[in-house]
């Protein structure tokens, strides 16, 4: 049985009983009406019709066709996408051709064969089908393309500290100059990572992020050049890597300051000759990406102590763009905060909730180690905590999670869990909040750490 709904219109009743009885074996519902009327054009409107079948003549003697022609055109009206098969007799071919031209997908001479019928049908079903897959492409490309002029329409601030981030992402975004993003965690680097793809020349093309941090060094090769089949013993397929599938596109690469010195020639020598050769293969591929890379380290002082190699970061930072901490954009929380209040509130059906002005106090003056992440999940929090209009500190949860990276935790406790949490404080202070590095000086994996960053509110 085929989820298919058609709509039948003859004046013939023992014409729409055999369409009912023929087609009723392999489509959904079968809808009959013995006329073009009111009745059949709400049922093309409400229903998810894929196809009507339409008769020509309706009043006696008739034979111009006019009456079929004239609710062919209501039908286009209602829904352009749906297929109609007219139904004619022998003599009135002509007039269905010509009813081709207006619209009509196809025809049928009565009395029919029932195979060719269901063959016309079948067609015409999967040619709607295709008219709609079309259409809702259409429209997304449209949204898309709406999305895509919209200056930085992702990227939420009109503080100064942003204006000049706007600025270096337009003087940038039309070059093929690799890019360098410097942030702490959470600022939104790969928002500005898309925005600068968005607004490239390669704006058709794939954007492929890959997030150094976590890809096993085992992998390394494999997940970013590709390999052969039986390369290594789980291979058992041909695989191409992220630089295969991001060719003629743009290749962001996350977190690039956690990649092993060990690897990091392997890297360089693929950017430096723009080919890659797969795992197990000796033939290389030539690559066509922009480069974007971003990290929340210190990468100068990474390279200044040997863990980044100089010449490697020279070839990834043509161009630098520092992303600065909401802490350095007050003009901008509020902003960003009413932002994600709108987009939360919708999204859990919670309409005119507002922060009360002790929140406001709150939002204002808590440090936000967690910068735009942290905002964004605590307002997210506080609509669904929230139970009624206005949000007060309590739903927010920050008096706990206070701490930030530049603080102490306070007096020292026996507690094993504030001892703990001091000493994860401490390592990323050390560490200038880069998690990996605090993760391998804490003897942590870092998956770990998040999960114990969360468990104390870092």
């Amino acid at each position: 049985m085929n989820s298919t709904k058609i709509i039948a219109i003859d004046d013939n009743r023992e014409i729409l009983l055999s369409l009912r009885i023929l087609l009723g074996k392999y489509y959904d519902e079968v809808i009959c009406f013995p006329k073009p009327c009111a009745e059949a054009e709400q049922a093309l409107a409400n229903d998810d019709v894929h196809l009507v079948l339409l008769d020509m003549n309706f009043t006696a003697g008739a034979t111009s066709g006019r009456e079929g022609l004239d609710f062919l055109e209501r039908i286009r009206a209602v829904d352009p996408s749906v297929s109609v098969v007219l139904m004619t007799a022998y003599g009135d071919i002509d007039l269905a051709v010509n009813a081709m031209k207006l619209g009509a997908t196809d025809f049928v001479v009565k009395p029919w064969e029932n195979k060719k019928l269901l063959a016309t049908v079948s067609a015409a079903q999967k040619l709607t089908l295709s008219n709609r897959e079309v259409n809702s492409l259409r429209d997304t490309q449209r949204v898309i393309s709406e999305v895509a002029n919209s200056p930085f329409n992702q990227i939420i601030g009109q503080s100064k500290a942003m204006e000049s981030v706007f600025s270096t992402i337009k003087k940038v975004a039309k070059t093929d100059a690799n890019v360098l993003i410097l942030g702490e965690n959470g600022t939104g680097k790969e928002l500005v990572a898309r925005a600068i793809h968005r607004h490239s020349g390669r704006a058709s093309n794939v954007f492929m992020t890959v997030d150094m941090g976590s890809i096993a060094e085992t992998l390394f090769e494999s997940e970013l050049f590709g390999h052969t089949k039986g390369a290594f013993t789980d291979a058992k397929e041909e695989r191409a890597g992220r630089f295969e599938a991001a060719n003629h596109g743009t290749l962001f690469l996350d977190e690039i300051a956690n990649i092993p010195q060990t690897l990091q020639a392997k890297l360089l020598s693929v950017l430096q000759n723009r080919e890659v050769t797969r795992l197990g293969s000796s033939t290389s591929k030539r690559i066509d990406i922009r480069l974007i890379s971003a990290t929340n380290a210190n990468i100068n002082h990474l390279v200044e102590v040997g863990s980044f190699r100089q010449d490697l970061y020279y070839r990834v930072n043509t161009v630098e763009v520092h992303i600065p901490p909401l802490r350095d954009r007050e003009e901008d929380i509020f902003l960003l905060a009413n932002h994600f209040l709108e987009m939360y509130a919708g999204k859990y059906g919670k309409t005119r909730i507002s922060l009360s002005k002790a929140a406001q106090r709150l939002i204002k003056s808590y440090s936000w180690p967690g910068n735009v992440r942290e905002l964004r999940h605590a307002l997210e929090r506080a609509v669904i905590m929230c139970d009624g209009k206005l949000i007060e500190p309590d739903s927010l949860f920050l008096n706990q999670n206070k701490t930030n990276l530049d603080s102490s935790v306070g007096e020292k406790s026996l507690n094993i869990e504030d001892v703990e949490k001091q000493t994860i404080v401490q390592a990323l202070k050390v560490n200038k909040g880069n998690v990996s590095l605090a993760a391998k000086e804490l003897g942590l994996g870092r998956t770990t750490l998040y999960r114990k960053m969360a468990k104390y509110g870092l």
